[in-house]
């Protein structure tokens, strides 16, 4: 079977593509770090995210939602100093942010996997796209994840982010039917 064919030969995005792609993820933590990967993305691609994925963990300490809610201007200058992340003042702010509302909504729906799962109904939306242009950007789940999280006080947080996200969690599998992960991911 071919595989999708987005990761090219990139032996990080392949990995990326045959470990995490499309598997449900139910993690809290791991929630968060693909919230914070995926706007970080914005503007940019996933293979620059992804080769720099080392460097947010260090940098964010592990992603670990808690410490980077409590973030202030030392450790914000400590993140604008560091080359190891994509260094845009909006996007360090809005992880800040996005960490402090991470864990009202936690608190509000007992975890965020609650709140977060509740857009597919707590099922992954398992399309069956035969060419990787027939993909959307956007749809009618992302768009409303969008528009609550905004709502909620979010940034980075559009439908194409929140569709992203989506894809990155297993909200979506977007494995093209050729391909060997496509009924791997759960």
């Amino acid at each position: 079977m071919a595989n999708c064919s987005w990761p090219g030969n990139d032996p990080l995005m392949l990995a990326y593509h045959d470990t995490e792609w499309g598997v449900p993820v139910h993690d809290d933590r791991k929630l968060f770090e693909f919230l914070v990967l995926d706007a970080f993305q914005a503007g940019l691609s996933w293979k620059t995210i992804l080769h720099r994925r080392e460097g947010f963990r260090r940098a964010f300490e592990n992603f670990v939602p808690e410490k980077i809610a409590r973030y202030g201007e030392e450790e914000f200058n400590r993140l604008m100093n560091d080359t190891g992340i994509i260094r845009n003042r909006a996007k360090i702010r809005g992880t800040i942010k996005n960490a402090q509302i991470f864990l009202k909504i936690r608190e509000e729906f007992g975890s965020f996997d609650a709140y977060i799962w509740q857009f597919t109904e707590g099922k992954t939306i398992v399309n069956h796209f035969t060419d990787s242009s027939q993909i959307p950007a956007t749809s009618p789940e992302s768009d409303a994840m969008s528009r609550d999280m905004k709502k909620r006080g979010f940034t980075f947080c559009g439908s194409t982010i929140c569709y992203a996200f989506m894809q990155a969690a297993g909200m979506v599998n977007d494995h093209l039917e050729s391909c060997s992960r496509k009924y791997a991911c759960g």
